[in-house]
């Protein structure tokens, strides 16, 4: 179901928005939908317990590895072998 949401903007910030919904050829509505969508995405989800159950989780597991030196003397053979 949708919801009406009003918003109250002062002269200036509505002709701003105004002005950038019409620069990509949106509505004002189509525009603050967008930009709110985005705002969204950029907040964490998730609960921080979930996530830090998760990092443990793999914390726990055990991946092949080697010495630091070996790696590192590894990664630089293979850019000497790189072609440029």
């Amino acid at each position: 179901m949708a919801k009406r949401l009003q918003v109250i903007l002062q002269d200036v910030e509505y002709r701003e928005i105004k002005r950038a919904a019409g620069a990509r050829q949106l509505t004002i509505a189509a525009w603050v939908r967008q930009a709110l969508t985005a705002a969204r995405q950029k907040e964490p989800s998730g609960e921080a317990g979930k996530k830090l159950a998760c990092i443990r989780s793999a914390a726990r597991q055990v991946y092949p590895t080697a010495d630091i030196e070996q790696m590192l003397s590894q990664i630089e053979k293979g850019y000497e072998s790189t072609p440029s």
